[in-house]
């Protein structure tokens, strides 16, 4: 049984988490031969004032941009 855990900030609807969901499940059946009935994705929706990066939360005003 494969699981894929996603963790992301909350805020997305329902309808781009179907389509993620979707996603996901067709790479894991293309890239990892998984069986679409048999793979559990599960989505963690954090709050952004859960989620911190150096020292900062990410609600805060002063938190860091990641560079590309």
């Amino acid at each position: 049984m494969p699981v894929v855990i996603v963790e992301m900030w909350e805020g997305r609807t329902d309808d781009q988490k179907r389509r993620l969901v979707k996603a996901i499940t067709d790479a894991m059946v293309e890239h990892a031969n998984a069986k679409p009935d048999s793979l559990h994705v599960i989505i963690h929706d954090v709050p952004k004032n859960s989620w911190a990066r150096a020292g900062t939360l990410s609600s805060d005003p002063d938190f860091p941009k990641e560079e590309h």
